[in-house]
């Protein structure tokens, strides 16, 4: 079974940007999963508007790369399948809904998290394989 999400890429300081989620327990990319007649674009921006209150266009979004992993917190399973985008302005996010913080990472300092997303874990290799972040 998959699940199709689309994921926000904000990089500041070498750092990626991840999400708190209170129900899952867990940092993660923030975003969320693609309703029925969206796109991915519009789903990540209704997203990150409800999660972070930040208003984003399409403008600003800017594809990266897809991600495959285990859904964390989901059914056993399940299949997450996530565009990934860059955003090309720094704003300041502010945590709202079931976002309990936010926080920049680098790989080393996620990976010593207690909870970590397959997902967030895969970006954050990529994103310094590529010199995003440190």
């Amino acid at each position: 079974m998959q699940l199709a999400t689309s994921g926000l890429l904000m990089i500041q300081n070498r750092k990626l940007l991840l999400a708190y989620s209170k129900n899952k327990n867990c940092f993660y990319l923030p975003g969320g999963k693609i309703d029925e007649g969206e796109t991915a674009l519009q789903a990540l921006r209704r997203e990150i508007a409800e999660e972070l209150s930040i208003e984003l266009g399409d403008e600003d979004l800017k594809y990266y790369t897809h991600v495959t992993a285990p859904a964390y917190g989901e059914t056993e399973g399940l299949i997450m399948e996530q565009d990934c985008f860059l955003a090309g302005k720094t704003v300041e996010p502010v945590a709202a809904a079931e976002i309990g913080e936010v926080k920049y990472f680098s790989l080393n300092e996620y990976l010593a998290e207690r909870n970590k997303a397959p997902g967030a874990v895969m970006i954050l290799q990529q994103l310094k394989a590529d010199n995003f972040i440190d």
